[in-house]
């Protein structure tokens, strides 16, 4: 059987992926698959780092800002949409590139997660979001780690998207997500990963949450609840905009939601890389002290062999 050709770029947030894939579809002749489970909203732009029409520079980008931001989103619909693309991509004669840090998007198309027979979990997803917001996420967490014990060690405590995510699929299929993930892969896979010293990675995370916010992150907010849009909604529980939110609410400080902010963004990062350090296939690539051309050139070289 031939396999479709696949490129795939994984790495924390704030590592450069965004630029780079940019520069790496120019020279192989690529189009852009984002796995990025945030960047699929519409108009949540500054707050998810969401690449602009002219940093694009006429590559083409898919499945971001493709619904909004009041609709669900579940892996089985990006895993569904994302199929659909790279093998729309692949039929040009053009390389599909799988770009992106959502670990659990990431592997549902590398590793051929069947979601199949888990069917409408809308009406669960929806009462599970319920409890979130009464009661937080500890609650849910329990009953994971009493359903589903794998994945409630995996899972941040913080993480409710994830936590929601194992629980409907549970509650629909009688059977825990780690047991759909089939480790073959039905693509021919270059499989590259970024990495840095850690201290340099949280430097940099530091300074993008200051650029955002300086970009105007939380005016964005308060437009998108001005348009209409519930602060209880999915899109706006993600990392920094919940923390945004709380300040809004008069919970918290500026100075604190910015602390939070930084903070979270950290520990996401850190979850990423022990993420996806689990897998095998990845070629690591070190961008300590290295220029752009000079990361791109080891990628190539390595693509070359």
């Amino acid at each position: 059987m031939n396999l479709l050709p696949l490129f795939v770029l994984v790495g924390p947030t704030a590592i450069g992926k965004t630029s780079l894939s940019i520069k790496l579809a120019k020279e192989l002749k690529g189009e852009i698959v984002s796995a990025d489970s945030m960047q699929v909203y519409r108009n949540l732009d500054i707050g998810t780092a969401k690449v602009t029409k002219n940093e694009m520079e006429d590559i083409p980008h898919y499945l971001i800002d493709i619904i909004d931001p009041t609709e669900n989103f579940s892996v089985a619909d990006f895993q569904s949409l994302a199929k659909e693309k790279i093998a729309e991509i692949a039929s040009r004669e053009v390389l599909p590139m799988l770009v992106g840090g959502t670990g659990l998007y990431v592997n549902s198309i590398v590793s051929e997660y069947n979601f199949t027979d888990i069917g409408d979990t809308e009406d669960i997803r929806r009462d599970l979001w319920k409890i979130a917001e009464d009661k937080g996420n500890e609650e849910l967490i329990e009953k994971l780690k009493v359903l589903d014990p794998i994945s409630a060690e995996k899972i941040h405590p913080n993480d409710s998207k994830r936590i929601i995510r194992a629980l409907e699929v549970y509650y629909a299929s009688g059977k825990p997500i780690s047991s759909y993930q089939n480790n073959t892969s039905n693509y021919d896979l270059n499989f590259i990963g970024l990495h840095m010293d850690r201290e340099k990675l949280y430097e940099r995370i530091n300074l993008r949450v200051d650029l955002m916010l300086e970009a105007g992150w939380l005016d964005e907010l308060k437009n998108l609840l001005a348009s209409g849009v519930p602060a209880n909604v999915q899109a706006l529980q993600g990392l920094g905009y919940k923390q945004l939110l709380m300040h809004l609410n008069g919970d918290i400080s500026y100075e604190k939601a910015i602390e939070l902010i930084k903070r979270e963004t950290r520990r996401f990062a850190k979850r990423q890389i022990t993420w996806f350090k689990r897998d095998e296939r990845i070629k690591w690539i070190n961008v300590d002290d290295k220029n752009e051309a000079q990361i791109l050139a080891e990628i190539l070289s390595y693509i070359e062999k």
